[in-house]
């Protein structure tokens, strides 16, 4: 059985079932990663850590309202939709990537652990149709790209407290690529959240 103490470290609330999706998630992606390189090969011990966990400090910054609808733009193999899906049962989440072999491993570990609020697609942001209350995504490009292809997928009035807007996991120094949005962006440190030295540079960062 993996080891998912530093997600119960978090989230110590979690329901069986959740625990038991967690749990899996260590071997599916192990035996995925060595057919399709879905995370780096050296990371893979870090699973739970690195992208896991990591994907997990959106809901520290917010926690979606049952109903809600979610767009995962450049998802790789699922981060942060998967992790994400399995903490917010009642949240129904849109998972693309333009890389097909990485969203059928995502389609194939959510079959496994038996997750029925997330679909992955074959798609490139500018392809998809749907209307979204967020869009959320993982260090997949600069800031104002995501936020240009991710303003015409959000309704004009989200399902939550928060606006209608993009919540991405970014790292490092942010000031440059931000500077476009103004006061609009908003930045909150992981290391806030999670005490792990891996979050030191690590940030989720909103714009509506």
């Amino acid at each position: 059985m993996a080891d998912i103490s530093i997600i119960l470290k978090y989230f110590p609330n979690l329901t069986d079932e959740q625990k038991r999706q967690f749990e899996a998630l260590y071997d599916l992606y192990l035996d995925w990663n060595s057919k399709i390189n879905v995370i780096s090969r050296k990371d893979t011990e870090n699973l739970y850590e690195h992208h896991v966990l990591h994907s997990l400090g959106i809901a520290k910054f917010y926690s979606f309202k049952e109903g809600a609808s979610v767009l995962d733009i450049g998802t790789g193999g699922g981060f942060p939709a998967i992790p994400l899906a399995i903490l917010f049962p009642e949240v129904k989440f849109h998972a693309i990537d333009g890389i097909g072999k990485k969203i059928r491993v995502l389609n194939e570990v959510a079959s496994a652990i038996g997750l029925k609020n997330i679909v992955g697609s074959h798609l490139r942001a500018e392809e998809d149709k749907g209307q979204y209350d967020y869009v959320v995504s993982r260090a997949v490009m600069p800031m104002p790209d995501l936020v240009k292809l991710a303003r015409p997928r959000l309704k004009k009035v989200a399902n939550g407290a928060l606006p209608a807007g993009v919540i991405a996991l970014k790292g490092g120094d942010l000031s440059s690529e931000l500077k476009c949005f103004g006061k609009v962006a908003e930045v909150v440190a992981l290391s806030d959240f999670f005490e792990e030295e891996f979050f030191e540079t690590k940030n989720v960062v909103f714009v509506c």
